[in-house]
C-alpha cells in the first residue's frame, strides 16, 4: 500500500517512523502516577525499605502526577500553546520548565520539612524530611517527562 507508506514517511528521511500517540493530559498523568509508583515501591519491598515503599504510593507518586496535571495543563493552555513553548528548541523549554518546576517542589518541601513542625502539631518524622527530596526528584522527572511529550506531539502536528 504505497499511499499509507508515503504518509507515514518522516519528512526527508526516507524512513518509516510511527506518529507519536496523541497527547492525552488524563493519560499523561495517570502514567506520571503509575510509574514511580511501581518502580519505588518495587524498590521499597525488594530492599526491604518500608519508608521507601509507602512514599512511592504517596509522596512520590503523588507529586509526580499533581505535576504532569498542572504542567501538562499549562502548556496546553487549553488547546493553544503558547507561542515560546514551540518555537524554542525543545531541550530549553524543557530546561526552563523544569528548573521553575523544581524549584517550586524544593520550597514546599522545605516548607513541608521545616516550618510545619516548628508552627504546627505536626511532630517532625522521617516522612516529613523525605519530602526534602521526594518532590524536587518527583517533579523534575515529571515535568522532563510530560514537555518532552507534549512537545514531541505540536512538532508531529505541525508537519
Amino acid at each position: 500500500m504505497p499511499g499509507i507508506k508515503d504518509r507515514n514517511r518522516a519528512a526527508g528521511s526516507g524512513r518509516s517512523r510511527p506518529a507519536p500517540r496523541p497527547f492525552v493530559l488524563w493519560r499523561e498523568v495517570l502514567t506520571a502516577y503509575t510509574a514511580p509508583a511501581l518502580t519505588a515501591g518495587a524498590a521499597g519491598v525488594a530492599t526491604g525499605q518500608r519508608d521507601l515503599a509507602v512514599a512511592a504510593l504517596t509522596s512520590i507518586a503523588g507529586t509526580s502526577a499533581v505535576v504532569a496535571l498542572v504542567v501538562g495543563a499549562w502548556l496546553r493552555h487549553g488547546g493553544r500553546p503558547r507561542r515560546w513553548t514551540t518555537t524554542l528548541p525543545k531541550a530549553a523549554v524543557t530546561a526552563v520548565l523544569v528548573l521553575a518546576v523544581t524549584g517550586a517542589a524544593a520550597l514546599l518541601g522545605w516548607f513541608a520539612a521545616q516550618w510545619l513542625p516548628a508552627h504546627t502539631l505536626l511532630p517532625a518524622t522521617a516522612r516529613l524530611e523525605r519530602l526534602r527530596i521526594d518532590l524536587p526528584l518527583s517533579a523534575a522527572l515529571a515535568t522532563t517527562v510530560v514537555t518532552l511529550r507534549w512537545r514531541s506531539t505540536v512538532a508531529a502536528r505541525r508537519r
